[in-house]
């Protein structure tokens, strides 16, 4: 591929060394990789000054607002969002390379291929995959959801060749623990709504999420990984909702203060490892 592409790719961070390096080489064909950190105490921000990437600050707001915020500040209209666990293959950069981009109204989705350590997941409720990545910001933005984000695109989405690989679990152990980190964040979103379930209909779903994931998506086929990934949407499928349905836990003093909802909840909530760590307790929003 000669010459790079007039996008930016855009990620945000949290102590995401652990991948940082091949993500930002899958897409340094880019002409601007910008990265919006939150707080980074290790080797993340020495990672993306060596790829040449501009970095800027902002306390965590959630993911939607946190990418939306991301995409803002960069310098061109065009833009690729990955994760900092996201490694972009190489049938996926030509394809990019080759785009005809004069059509702000065109948006592209592609395939996400999620990993447990190195082993892809291929069956089950994370198969298949397809995410919008690429657009013109004056076109597509992220919704303000803090977790579950996604990106709402006015005009024509497309599929692009190849695919992303997701490198979020360390083993089959880190996927209950990730799972389970969204539940109280999800639940505040239930609350919002009104959103209730009883003891009969906590249990109708989380039957229907292990079937759904272990029987109909097949995930049978994925070995022992598919169990553990059926179990956690059972999981998953019941807990948020369980807490919603029971009344809300008073606030901190900290919690009362700050501008978002429960920053230390929704801190935890990420789907990338360096969201492991709390947020810190009071926010403020980018002026």
């Amino acid at each position: 591929m000669s010459g790079k592409v007039p996008i930016s790719a855009v990620l945000i961070t949290l102590d995401a060394e652990r991948h940082l390096e091949r993500v930002l080489a899958s897409v340094a064909f880019c002409q601007e990789i910008l990265i919006l950190d939150s707080g980074s105490t290790d080797r993340t921000l020495e990672i993306a000054r060596a790829f040449g990437a501009t970095v800027h600050f902002q306390a965590f707001l959630g993911f939607g607002p946190q990418k939306q915020r991301a995409v803002d500040l960069a310098s061109h209209d065009w833009v690729l969002v990955v994760d900092a666990d996201e490694v972009l293959d190489d049938q996926a950069r030509r394809a990019i390379a080759a785009l005809d981009f004069s059509d702000p109204t065109h948006s592209w989705r592609i395939r996400r291929r999620s990993f447990v350590a190195e082993r892809e997941v291929r069956y089950g409720v994370w198969s298949p995959d397809l995410s919008l990545r690429l657009f013109h910001r004056a076109q597509a933005r992220f919704n303000d959801l803090p977790v579950h984000e996604s990106v709402v695109a006015h005009g024509t989405v497309l599929e692009l060749p190849g695919s992303i690989a997701h490198y979020s679990f360390r083993d089959l152990a880190d996927v209950f623990a990730r799972m389970g980190s969204y539940s109280r964040a999800k639940a505040a979103l239930y609350r919002a709504k009104g959103r209730r379930a009883g003891p009969l209909r906590l249990m109708a779903r989380m039957v229907w999420g292990f079937l759904r994931s272990y029987v109909f998506k097949r995930g049978f086929l994925d070995g022992n990984a598919g169990v553990v990934v059926a179990l956690s949407l059972a999981v998953d499928s019941v807990v948020a909702m369980a807490l919603a349905s029971e009344p809300a836990p008073a606030p901190t003093a900290s919690e009362e203060s700050s501008v978002i909802t429960r920053p230390s909840e929704v801190a935890r909530a990420s789907t990338v490892d360096a969201h492991r760590k709390a947020m810190a307790a009071s926010f403020k929003k980018p002026t």
